[in-house]
């Protein structure tokens, strides 16, 4: 990868349209995967996320996607290059993998990235990254709510080229479909992918054309250094000190007690320094995270609290300092079960560090909210050996804030899928929703009251259905602020022959015909004290 002369000057007025030019690429590379793809949970559910970056893998171009993957998405290509160097690389390839070490998240999150290039030299990446309902693994879906390492979760994919210029390469794709349960939905979701990145190719091919290469690689070097000035800005605004606070997670530890997760936050200047070292040892379970999952959530909450409506790319991260401890629930090595830690010990972050600046930065954040997937994944075995997967997630009644009410039924932070209609259920699995209703009451009460949360039930029509429960928030509700009262917890139960029990927000089961599974989401928590 050559260098490239630099223009003598840029017109800010082409910085600004090649800026648009690369966020309208990134949102057609998702348009394309949520028509193309096979899978309801793109297709309906939308988790998925588009990204392009810089020669290096520097972010620069986002689709209004999931959060939690576009901040990872700072980290995924730089940390390819160092094990598949760019020299390496021609035109027309596309790599496929979703090992976490590579600034990667769980391994159902798969990612596809196409070098691009423009007269004969690398000038972006397009990065396509889907959650596979099934990667293969011990449990349907990859996740077991046990697993003592990541072999158990999933299929474990290095780089490896996906296509080239010629075409699909056949021996790597049938080696991923001969360990997936639902090979047909998998292939159909890949190939989105990898026509996602195409698109991209050709919007940045036609960016170059229009502005030159040159004035390109410059103007996003240029996005870079605008968002680290107006990061710098922003924490200059917050007075310098030390805030700390912590939340937890409802289990995690060996004996099962919840899990720490702290965070200390010291403004000095226009920087930022966020240390998470405090946070509990590796997880017992599948809620470990990788630390570049631990950055994605850092640099979200940093982005809400700057109270600005900055583009989110590399430049921004330049001013925070994050630090990580080896042998954390954090970075507990990559050998570590990470399934669940993607979206429910990432959320816990953000939630330790508003509550750390609550008291100082009150009217830019929230009182606590659904901040877990909420999901219920279930597993449909078929007669020919495969299975249909339904991943579902649920939201809940949003946190209060310090001038209004908190929304319900919605979903906050990291997270930002949608629900599956009850119509594509019913119509593709053996499965009835028979309630879909809003859990009047459950927000907590305040000054402003939290929102409330939903109610989703699940009448089992199959001989057998496997069901995994993955939800936070089942034992530590979401907090108040400011004398603000907690909501009411998330619920999951199973209706079985007339007997009632309560599942466990983190679990592995088997489910029979007639059975019902019905979720109550949490309601967010109030602001100031109520009757003030």
């Amino acid at each position: 990868m050559s260098s490239m002369p630099l223009p003598k000057a840029l017109d800010p007025f082409v910085v600004e349209v090649i800026r648009h030019g690369l966020s309208a690429a990134a949102e057609e590379m998702s348009l394309v995967m949520t028509r193309s793809a096979r899978s309801p949970l793109l297709r309906e559910a939308g988790d998925l996320s588009s990204a392009i970056t810089d020669a290096e893998g520097g972010l620069v171009g986002q689709g209004k996607d999931i959060p939690v993957h576009l901040g990872a998405m700072a980290y995924t290509v730089p940390e390819l290059l160092k094990v598949w160097p760019a020299a390496r690389l021609r035109d027309g390839d596309c790599l496929i993998y979703n090992l976490g070490a590579l600034g990667g998240n769980h391994l159902n999150d798969v990612k596809v990235a196409r070098p691009v290039f423009f007269d004969g030299r690398i000038v972006a990446f397009a990065l396509s990254l889907a959650h596979w309902p099934d990667v293969g693994g011990t449990w349907p879906g990859s996740y077991l709510a046990d697993a003592v390492d990541t072999f158990q979760e999933a299929l474990r994919i290095p780089p490896m080229l996906i296509a080239d210029a010629s075409g699909i390469n056949r021996p790597v794709l049938d080696f991923i479909l001969h360990n997936v349960r639902d090979p047909v939905s998998c292939e159909g979701d890949l190939l989105a992918q990898i026509a996602a990145t195409r698109a991209a190719e050709q919007r940045i091919h036609e960016l170059c054309t229009r502005h030159d290469a040159a004035v390109f690689a410059a103007s996003m070097a240029r996005l870079h250094d605008l968002s680290e000035a107006e990061m710098r800005e922003a924490l200059r605004g917050i007075p310098d000190g030390v805030y700390e606070a912590e939340d937890f997670l409802d289990d995690g530890n060996a004996d099962g007690s919840p899990a720490r997760i702290h965070a200390r936050i010291e403004i000095r200047g226009d920087e930022a320094l966020i240390d998470l070292s405090g946070s509990a040892d590796r997880a017992a379970n599948f809620c470990n995270t990788t630390p570049f999952i631990a950055r994605s959530a850092v640099a979200y909450a940093a982005r809400v609290m700057s109270g600005r409506e900055m583009q989110q790319n590399t430049g921004a991260l330049r001013p925070l300092t994050i630090v990580t401890r080896p042998g954390s629930i954090l970075e507990p090595g990559w050998k570590a079960a990470v399934a669940a830690g993607n979206h429910e010990t990432s959320m816990r972050i953000v939630d330790a560090m508003f509550r750390a600046m609550a008291g100082t930065i009150p009217e830019r954040v929230s009182a606590g909210g659904p901040s877990t997937s909420g999901l219920l994944a279930f597993a449909e075995p078929r007669p020919d050996g495969s299975w249909r997967m339904l991943y579902e997630v649920h939201g809940g009644g949003e946190g209060a804030r310090h001038d209004r009410d908190g929304c319900a039924a919605t979903r906050v932070h990291l997270a930002n899928t949608s629900n599956t209609p009850a119509e594509m259920i019913e119509a593709g699995y053996a499965i009835r929703v028979e309630r879909q209703a809003i859990r009047w009451g459950s927000g907590g009460a305040g000054r402003y009251r939290g929102g409330d949360g939903i109610i989703r039930s699940y009448r089992i029509l199959a001989e057998e259905i496997w069901l995994t429960s993955c939800v936070e928030r089942t034992h530590i509700p979401p907090y108040g602020l400011e004398g603000g009262e907690a909501g009411m917890p998330f619920r999951v139960t199973l209706e079985r022959e007339g007997a009632v029990t309560v599942v466990p927000g983190k679990a592995n089961l088997r489910l029979r015909r007639g059975d019902l599974v019905t979720l109550e989401g949490c309601g967010g928590g109030g602001f100031g004290p109520a009757g003030v």
